[in-house]
């Protein structure tokens, strides 16, 4: 069965960090590009950042770059968000996206 699980939200100040983590089951991990969305409230799901298979090859969305850090360890079958200087923008449900699979997402909101 394909599972594709996210945690690690929760609330946080701003400046503050969180690592997000996206463990996947039911197909061999490492041989799916691996993208982190967001959705804030009354806005579209939106593309963060992906890494490739063999997480040699990284893209972030603007908003993010130098804030963001996606990485993956194919041998846990999990892929990571590490996310540093948060700021009330970045407050969303967080989604991550593998092998045409959506994860439930986490909730993360920053705020004073």
């Amino acid at each position: 069965q394909v599972q594709v699980v996210e945690s690690g939200g929760g609330l946080v100040q701003p400046g503050g960090s969180l690592r997000l983590s996206c463990a996947a089951s039911g197909f061999i991990f490492g041989d799916y590009i691996l993208s982190w969305y967001r959705q804030a409230p009354g806005k579209e799901r939106e593309l963060v950042a992906s890494i490739s298979s063999a997480g040699g090859r990284t893209n972030y969305a603007d908003p993010v770059k130098g804030r963001f850090t996606i990485f993956r360890d194919n041998a846990k079958n999990t892929g990571y968000l590490q996310m540093n200087s948060l700021n009330p923008e970045d407050t969303a449900v967080y989604y991550c996206l593998v092998r045409g699979t959506w994860g439930q997402g986490t909730q993360v909101t920053v705020s004073s």
